[in-house]
């Protein structure tokens, strides 16, 4: 089983593609699309969970490592939404090995773009990393229109505990 972490064309010099990925992962999250902006010249990495649009806002450095520090990424995160212990640690067993390709979804791509405009205005003057993962929050609490598989309105929020239950809980 492979996961495949998709990143911008802005990445490609950083995170070379590594493995064609003709379909895609089939964890309860799916792929990881990421893309890297600057705010307050600043930059930052923004990663966003194909199937459930759950956003992670981190500080852009170290952007090489980024396969080897997905998992423990995704981890954080969903503590942050209380999901079952059980389920993160089926859905990063799911998760390895990690590899680099190519983005596939123009929704998603525009999600990103979307939740990009909004990070600034999420951000207070003077901030610092610690104050990334409550506009990830306040990213995942937006409610979105997707086009595909998920037709209709996602709130991340919501939409991630739910995949992870329908696929690791259903005897919990």
């Amino acid at each position: 089983m492979t996961i495949f972490l998709r990143r911008t064309e802005k990445l490609a010099a950083l995170l070379p593609v590594t493995l064609p990925a003709p379909n895609a992962s089939d964890t309860a999250l799916g792929d990881w699309y990421v893309n890297r902006l600057v705010v307050d010249r600043q930059p930052l990495l923004l990663l966003v969970s194909a199937l459930t649009l759950l956003p992670i806002v981190i500080p852009g450095r170290d952007v090489r490592t980024l396969p080897t520090r997905l998992g423990e990424l995704v981890r954080r995160r969903l503590q942050r939404l209380d999901v079952l212990g059980e389920w993160i640690d089926a859905e990063l067993a799911a998760m390895v090995p990690v590899a680099v390709a190519k983005t596939a979804s123009r929704s998603v791509l525009g999600v990103m773009n979307d939740f990009a405009h909004g990070i600034p205005y999420y951000l207070s003057r003077g901030w610092d990393e610690n104050s990334l993962p409550l506009v990830g929050d306040k990213l995942a609490d937006t409610p979105l229109f997707a086009s595909g598989p998920r037709d209709g309105v996602v709130v991340p929020r919501l939409a991630a505990p739910e995949r992870m239950r329908a696929q690791y809980g259903l005897n919990s």
